[in-house]
């Protein structure tokens, strides 16, 4: 970045807001830093802290135009950063609220997996959120649940009867919907790790 290092900030600030992408690299350098710091203690967890990071500065770059030179970018930084955790928190709040409504009046487990949010990146919270069951009843949830086979398929892979797996399944059902109802903390950690990512 060479001469870039050496220019007063409303200089560099002049040339993010002409899309100099030498100037933007040279103000994430300086503030990142600062940023993840204060993300970390809002959020209290350092992987959400840098995503959060990576969504300040791309906040920046978006809105790079309307950027006052003559205000403090330190101060516009750190307001940023403060109202996406606050996003985080509110969405946080409310999917507890409507979590613990849902266990308390639902007759069945909620299934993230039938509902659609568990992608790739998730499988392996899901597997050890199912870590309690017994292991044939869990390998059955999980080929079930999580790799979509169908009752025949995994009846042909396991060498085990169609009623057993189903037997199987609601019992998993059953055991989850008893363990998240006694646990909640654990469903809240799941679904939020949803709404984050």
């Amino acid at each position: 970045m060479g001469l870039y290092e050496d220019l007063p900030e409303a200089e560099l600030l002049g040339l993010l807001k002409a899309g100099d992408e030498h100037a933007f690299e040279c103000l994430y350098q300086a503030y990142s830093p600062q940023i993840h710091l204060k993300l970390l203690k809002l959020v209290k967890l350092q992987s959400l802290a840098e995503e959060l990071l990576q969504d300040v500065f791309v906040k920046i770059w978006e809105k790079r135009e309307g950027i006052d030179i003559h205000k403090s970018f330190r101060s516009y930084l750190y307001i940023i950063a403060q109202n996406l955790a606050k996003d985080v928190f509110r969405r946080s709040a409310l999917d507890k609220k409507m979590l613990n409504e849902m266990i308390n009046t639902s007759t069945e487990i909620y299934d993230p997996i039938a509902d659609g949010y568990i992608e790739n990146n998730h499988k392996q919270l899901l597997q050890e959120v199912t870590s309690f069951l017994p292991p044939q009843r869990r390998k059955v949830y999980l080929l079930i649940k999580m790799e979509g086979k169908s009752y025949e398929e995994v009846s042909e892979l396991l060498g085990i009867s169609q009623s057993t797996i189903n037997s199987h399944i609601v019992k998993a059902n059953a055991a989850l919907k008893k363990h998240f109802t006694e646990n909640k903390t654990i469903l809240v950690t799941l679904i939020a790790s949803f709404i984050i990512s």
